[in-house]
């Protein structure tokens, strides 16, 4: 039986269809990936964002564009990380990109989502991965030696101040590579002869009150170990180190170029980009399982001649010939 259908149905009818084909291709469009940016620091800082959207560039991804990043900061109180992190897997996120306060966190809040690590420890001592080369799991990311050469930077400080026997070591008792950390340099101390004592910050006024107490103890010299909520502050920590006329060594070239006295280790951003390409290779498919955990193991020691000046410090050239950046 033949139906006949009138011109002006047949035009009703085919503007209907018209509008709805948008709607049909929209519904089948890939939804734009989300990345859940982890970390225990804080907002703005832009040794983190500015390398990492990089990496991320690198890849293939730009922010707004092709991907979108949900953004989650512990402002220093690692205990807010679990709600975080839950919060992501509840926002249905692609990967989760995390530093090492926030792996646990991670970890805990999911077995499923990818999540990609950067951090200054060893990922295998911490129990992040069960090997450096297959990690397992849904976890992978990017590691160096920071924590690593904290025995290593204090024999830096020994050569540039080799009559100083009291050194000032600050840590936050919060991190989970504290308790190694401090083992390894006080290990070293005792084969230099020299006297560790372990002074604890996890809050700005901590940080104050830790610098006094280190000119009570008479410590010559402060080394500040690797920590989210410390690499947020290097203006506080040069401040301080130069209203208490203290030789300080840190674990970034960043607090140096800021005006640090030195640094024995790496680079943030360097290790952010890396992060950022990690994530990128998890977004085009690549299993965590299967990547192996990225190593850093270069090691450079910066120096900022202007800051030994002004402590009225002069380096040997020992020290000068070895370094590998020397700011003046």
């Amino acid at each position: 039986m033949a139906i006949h259908i009138g011109r002006r149905d047949f035009i009703t009818l085919l503007g209907g269809a018209a509008a709805a084909w948008p709607c049909a291709a929209r519904a089948q469009q890939p939804t734009m990936p989300v990345i859940g940016f982890l970390n225990g620091g804080s907002e703005g800082y832009a040794a983190y964002l500015v390398p990492f959207r990089q990496g991320l560039k690198d890849a293939g991804y730009l922010e707004g564009q092709n991907v979108t990043i949900e953004y989650r900061w512990a402002e220093g109180s690692y205990d807010r990380l679990p709600a975080l992190a839950a919060d992501l897997v509840q926002h249905h996120v692609t990967v989760i990109a995390v530093n090492t306060p926030a792996v646990r966190a991670a970890q805990a809040a999911t077995k499923t989502i990818p999540i990609v690590f950067v951090t200054g420890a060893d990922p295998v001592a911490l129990g992040f991965v069960s090997s450096l080369n297959r990690p397992g799991g849904n976890i992978t990311g990017v590691a160096s030696l920071a924590d690593e050469v904290g025995p290593k930077r204090l024999e830096v400080v020994r050569e540039l101040l080799p009559t100083t026997s009291v050194i000032a070591l600050l840590i936050n008792p919060t991190n989970p590579t504290a308790e190694t950390i401090s083992k390894d340099v006080q290990a070293s101390a005792r084969v230099l002869g020299q006297v560790v004592h372990i002074l604890n910050a996890s809050t700005e006024r901590e940080i104050d009150t830790a610098f006094e107490r280190i000119a009570e103890l008479g410590a010559g010299a402060l080394l500040v170990t690797n920590d989210a909520f410390f690499n947020n502050r290097p203006g506080q920590f040069i401040a301080l180190a130069a209203r208490h006329a203290l030789p300080a060594i840190y674990p970034w070239r960043e607090f140096v170029l800021a005006g640090g006295l030195m640094s024995y280790g790496t680079s943030i951003a360097y290790l952010y980009r890396e992060l950022g390409i990690y994530v990128g290779r998890v977004l085009k498919g690549d299993k965590p399982a299967d990547l192996s955990v990225q190593q850093s193991t270069k090691a450079e020691l910066v120096i900022n001649l202007k800051t030994a000046n002004a402590l009225g410090l002069t380096f040997p050239i020992t020290l000068l010939g070895r370094a590998d950046e020397v700011i003046e």
